[in-house]
């Protein structure tokens, strides 16, 4: 077991193991996990809570801007299940998800500064995320690292 991370049973088997054993899922959110769960947790409520305002009170002003602000919200809610739900099969999951948010955040931030007028209001990854501290580029790079980090010490054979 790596430092940061524990492990707990639980009933629910991993892919491709028999039912009824019971075999331990590695925790996610021990550690520097806690702070991306939370992390990531405040820009769940952040980024739904603003699309859901703006796609019902102002959506034709802004569609794609509001849009993409909701798709971000679901994308940071799938990242939190992940590192909740824990586990190998989540882990891969959540490393998937965070590189396409980088993707996202990338091509946005990058679409919102060559073309403006295509985003008459900010989305939470416009100009990489200025409107919300840089979190929304800066969360996918660091989720990877350790997410990515946590893998590799599982596979260095303890001495």
């Amino acid at each position: 077991m790596t430092s940061g991370e524990a492990e707990v049973a639980v009933a629910a088997p991993e892919k491709n193991e028999k039912p009824g054993t019971d075999k331990k899922r590695r925790r996610l959110i021990s550690g520097p996990g806690m702070l991306l769960v939370w992390l990531y947790g405040v820009m769940v409520v952040g980024a739904v809570s603003r699309s859901a305002v703006q796609i019902s009170t102002e959506f034709d002003k802004a569609p794609l801007a509001y849009t993409l602000s909701a798709v971000a919200g679901l994308v940071y809610a799938f990242i939190t299940y992940s590192l909740v739900r824990g586990g190998d099969t989540a882990r891969r999951a959540a490393f998937v998800c965070c590189g396409l948010e980088l993707a996202g955040v990338l091509i946005v931030g990058t679409w919102t500064l060559v073309e403006p007028s295509a985003f008459p209001d900010a989305t939470v990854w416009s100009d990489f995320g200025v409107g919300y501290l840089f979190i929304p580029i800066l969360l996918p790079l660091s989720a990877m690292y350790w997410l990515r980090k946590g893998v590799l010490q599982r596979q260095q054979p303890e001495g």
